[in-house]
């Protein structure tokens, strides 16, 4: 069987376990154990990731559409699924399964289909001594999309959010990355830079101000100006909504983008 028609098999049926998941979820939380993790905690709808991993056992899945535009090109992407599963207290594995670009401009060909696959890890350092809490993720790409889409290489990554709590109310975040795409038959090393300000405006919904830069070798920097906001409508589920526009030419001209988030315990501790 071509990579094409599997990863159409397992994007549709990643999406039916999604939907799927969504009834069991509603509802009144169960009573917090003593062994309890803590409310979802998600690296969406910002550019910077979370800097805490999902708890031992839980499997957390975040997913969510896009639609983009750049240089007259119009691009709708789904469904953005990044599945977390915690193996160790400070460990998480993460899977990137392959998103489906749709280019709008064009009615849907050319520079339409599957993009890569993704394999990561993530080790929570933090907290540090100043309060901050850090984690280092390690990821590698493969190239399983579509010819237009898929990069083409085996490209890693590497990325260390962070953030720290300036009150009860207030955080602030950050990621420092970088990255080595393949652009034709050469890698573009890039780098990235975030930082965000993130307001509780109650117990479960929260809104944040981002700035994103990307730093390429070759090519111009590109610089996002980055506004979302989440609510936990319980505490294993999460709905987002973001909105972005780009500071300079060689960045998106604006994104728009919802998500919806949930965590289950796979494994009782």
């Amino acid at each position: 069987m071509s990579a094409r028609p599997m990863l159409a098999r397992i994007s549709t049926a990643l999406l039916a376990f999604i939907l799927a998941g969504v009834l069991p979820l509603h509802g009144q939380d169960p009573p917090p154990s003593v062994d309890a993790p803590g409310p979802i905690a998600t690296d969406r709808p910002a550019v910077t990731d979370s800097s805490v991993v999902v708890a031992r056992g839980s499997l957390q899945a975040e997913n969510g559409f896009l639609e983009s535009s750049s240089q007259g090109q119009s691009v709708a992407d789904g469904p953005e699924s990044l599945v977390r599963f915690g193996v160790a207290k400070r460990t998480e594995l993460r899977f990137t399964v392959p998103d489906y670009f749709y280019n709008l401009s064009t009615g849907g060909s050319p520079g339409s289909g599957f993009g890569d696959f993704a394999f990561g890890v993530k080790e929570q350092l933090g907290p540090t001594p100043g309060k901050f809490d850090v984690s280092v993720i390690l990821f590698l790409s493969f190239p399983t999309g579509a010819n237009m889409v898929s990069s083409g290489g085996y490209d890693p990554g590497l990325q260390v959010p962070w953030s720290r709590a300036l009150s009860a109310n207030w955080t602030a975040a950050g990621m420092f990355s970088v990255y080595w795409p393949t652009q034709g038959r050469t890698r573009n090393v890039t780098g990235e830079s975030t930082f965000l300000v993130d307001r509780q405006l109650t117990n479960p919904w929260d809104a944040f101000v981002e700035y994103a830069g990307d730093f390429p070798e070759f090519g111009g920097p590109r610089h996002l100006l980055h506004f979302g906001t989440a609510l936990k409508i319980t505490r294993q589920q999460q709905i987002d909504f973001h909105v972005g526009v780009g500071l300079s030419s060689a960045a998106v001209d604006h994104l728009i983008g919802i998500g919806y988030s949930f965590r289950i315990q796979a494994i009782r501790r």
